[in-house]
C-alpha cells in the first residue's frame, strides 16, 4: 500500500522548490534584474556549494522512499499506531508550511531574492508575515525540514536536516548584518522586537 504521509510530504517539497524556481522567473521577469541566483556575495557562494546538493538531495530522497523497502532509505519497520498519527500531523505541517511560504513571497513580491543584495538597497519589510519574525521564509523552509525527517526518519534525511538547520541560520546571520550595515537603527529597532524564526513575546513595539 502506497505510504501517503510520505507521498504528501514528497509532493509539498518538490512543490516547494518548484515555487523557488518559479519566483526566481517572475521577479526577474518583472524588474528584468538579478535575483541572487547567483550569490554576488563570496560567503554566500561558498553556502550555495552546501545548498544547492542538499536541495537535490532534499527533493529526491522521499521520492526514492517511495520505491525501497528499510534502512537506508526507506523505514526499516513498519510504523505502529502511534507514529503513524505522528507521521499524518508531520505531513499535514509540511502542506501548511508550503501555504505559509507563499503567503511570504506573495508580501515580498518583486523584493524577493535568493541572496544579500550587495550592490542595491532592499526594502525592509516589518509588516505581514514579518510583523513578529525576521525570517519567515526560513523558519517555514525549517519547519519543511523537520517535517520530512519525521516522516522520513532515515539517516539520509536527518543527516540533511542538522546540515539545513546549520545553513539556515548562518543564512539569516549573514543577512541581518548586511540588513544592520545598509537600514541602521531602522533595522535595528526592528531586530529588537522580533524573533530571528520564532516570535519574541515581550518584545517592545515600535
Amino acid at each position: 500500500m502506497r505510504d501517503l504521509p510520505l507521498l504528501i510530504v514528497a509532493v509539498a517539497v518538490s512543490a516547494y522548490w518548484l515555487g523557488v524556481g518559479r519566483m526566481v522567473v517572475r521577479v526577474r521577469h518583472k524588474t528584468r534584474h538579478d535575483v541572487g541566483l547567483v550569490p554576488q556575495q563570496r560567503r554566500e557562494r561558498l553556502m550555495w556549494l552546501v545548498w544547492v546538493p542538499l536541495v537535490v538531495a532534499w527533493i529526491a530522497l522521499p521520492w526514492i522512499a517511495q520505491n525501497r523497502a528499510g534502512a537506508p532509505w526507506a523505514e526499516p519497520v513498519e510504523p505502529g499506531p502511534l507514529f503513524a498519527t505522528v507521521r499524518w500531523v508531520a505531513a499535514l505541517g509540511a502542506v501548511a508550511a508550503l501555504l505559509l511560504t507563499w503567503r511570504c513571497y506573495g508580501r515580498m513580491g518583486e523584493h524577493w531574492r535568493m541572496d544579500v543584495a550587495v550592490n542595491t538597497r532592499s526594502e525592509l519589510i516589518t509588516d505581514g508575515p514579518f510583523l513578529r519574525i525576521r525570517h519567515p521564509i526560513y523558519a517555514y523552509q525549517a519547519l519543511l525540514m523537520i517535517c520530512s525527517a519525521v516522516v522520513l526518519p532515515t539517516w539520509p534525511m536527518i543527516a540533511l536536516a542538522l546540515i539545513h538547520a546549520a545553513l539556515v541560520v548562518a543564512k539569516a546571520r549573514n543577512e541581518e548584518r548586511h540588513l544592520l550595515a545598509t537600514h541602521g537603527d531602522a533595522y535595528a529597532r526592528y531586530v529588537a522586537r522580533t524573533g530571528r524564526f520564532l516570535p519574541r513575546f515581550g518584545a517592545p513595539r515600535s
